[in-house]
């Protein structure tokens, strides 16, 4: 089995105009970069659990060192 990441754009609370990637990496369980995506919530809502001074605007899901993660 090989890498997929979760690719979180997040911004501060108190700065909306501040974002940043921030990228999950998890083992690819043969799902695609769609069902990931529809599978990210509860993973996304862990996320911000623990970091709530941010806020998270859009996911998607990639394979690991692929070009084009600009937010």
């Amino acid at each position: 089995m090989g890498l997929m990441e979760l690719i979180l754009t997040v911004c501060a609370l108190a700065q909306p105009s501040a974002c940043e990637e921030k990228n999950l990496v998890f083992e690819d369980r043969g799902q695609s970069l769609a069902e990931c995506a529809m599978a990210a919530p509860p993973t996304i809502a862990d996320w911000v659990n623990h970091h709530p001074a941010r806020i998270v605007v859009k996911w998607r899901c990639d394979y690991p060192g692929r070009e084009g993660h600009d937010l």
